[in-house]
């Protein structure tokens, strides 16, 4: 069920109110990250004089071609201007996220800037600090959520090509694609819209898709045929890296992404599980079906969380002692696991 409270805040819109906004999302954005954030800039920029998108790190190089991009301003590198914007701000937007935390050391600067704040979003147990909500854990991406703000409040006639283009992008690439078990119905109709704004699909999905780099193709030849584990009595499938091989591979920002999606394609698996050494932490990423709450488990052993069948974790232990917890702690789920 939709939380709003945006209402006063739309009015302040309306009546151009706000001077100088801030536009922000997680760390590492992935597609409905950016999806979300340059499309609700395109928006925005009727009617609110100065508008930033500010990213807390760098995200994948196949998103730069979304309309907006060249604006984006990354904290990461640029912390003195982006704590001068940020502190300058009356509005600041969160997008994709709901714990300050999850923006790294730019939370505190949005925490502590006189700006108000607006959380839209789709993410379970929220922090609660912000002064505006649009937030529903049923809403397939956050883009959606974004659409549906500019459509009921502002008329769909406020959208433009450019930012149809890049919610449809946040649409797309948090449903796998529009296979994953948030699409619905709504969702259809929502991407039925966004093309009838100009959003061209083929184009889209190219630009997403299509554009593995050599290494990137190579890195998922060799973790398919090398690295994939499967234990057939929990039906799950692992893979993990270790930070040489990373660099064996000269693995960028997003070269990882979907990867941990091909496990979860075998046939009888139920549960897909990605772990990386990424130095400072060692990363992990969830996939499930049907009824195994991956957020759960997630938060539970590895300080994580997220949706029910796509979830994070993190730990600062070694990779190889990370393995072996995953493997030991999973095995208390086999009946779970099994019944699915």
């Amino acid at each position: 069920m939709l939380t709003d409270t945006t209402g006063p805040l739309v009015e302040k819109l309306k009546a151009r109110n706000y001077q100088k906004a801030v536009i922000t999302t997680h760390h590492k954005p992935d597609g409905d990250a950016m999806g979300s954030a340059l499309g609700l800039y395109s928006f925005l920029t009727s009617f609110v004089t100065h508008v930033q998108v500010v990213t807390p790190t760098d995200y994948p190089e196949f998103l730069n071609w979304l309309p907006g991009n060249d604006t984006v301003l990354i904290y990461e590198g640029n912390e003195t201007e982006g704590a001068r914007i940020t502190n300058e701000a009356d509005l600041v937007f969160c997008l994709d996220f709901n714990r300050l935390s999850r923006i790294n050391e730019y939370g505190e600067v949005v925490r502590n800037c006189r700006a108000e704040k607006v959380l839209i979003d789709h993410h379970l147990e929220p922090e609660c600090f912000e002064d505006y909500t649009f937030w529903d854990t049923h809403s397939s991406s956050s883009s959606e959520l974004v659409f549906h703000f500019i459509k009921h409040y502002f008329g769909i006639e406020h959208l433009s090509k450019d930012g149809a283009t890049c919610l449809y992008t946040g649409l797309m690439t948090d449903t796998g694609n529009f296979q994953h078990n948030n699409t619905n119905s709504t969702t259809h109709m929502v991407a039925a819209e966004l093309l009838d704004k100009g959003a061209d699909h083929v184009k889209i999905h190219e630009q997403i898709y299509d554009v593995f780099s050599l290494d990137r193709s190579r890195l998922f030849g060799y973790c398919l045929y090398h690295k994939l584990e499967v234990l057939p009595e929990l039906r799950t499938a692992l893979i993990y890296l270790s930070a040489d091989e990373l660099k064996e591979f000269n693995v960028r920002t997003g070269d990882t992404e979907g990867l941990v999606n091909f496990g979860l394609s075998l046939k009888g698996i139920v549960l897909s599980v990605l772990i990386i050494d990424r130095t400072k932490l060692v990363k992990m990423s969830f996939r499930s079906k049907g009824d195994f709450a991956a957020n759960e488990y997630a938060a539970r052993y590895f300080n994580g969380g997220g949706h029910r069948n796509a979830a994070g974790g993190q730990s600062d232990r070694p990779l190889e002692e990370v393995v072996t917890r995953f493997k030991d702690t999973i095995k208390l789920y086999a009946t779970e696991l099994n019944a699915i």
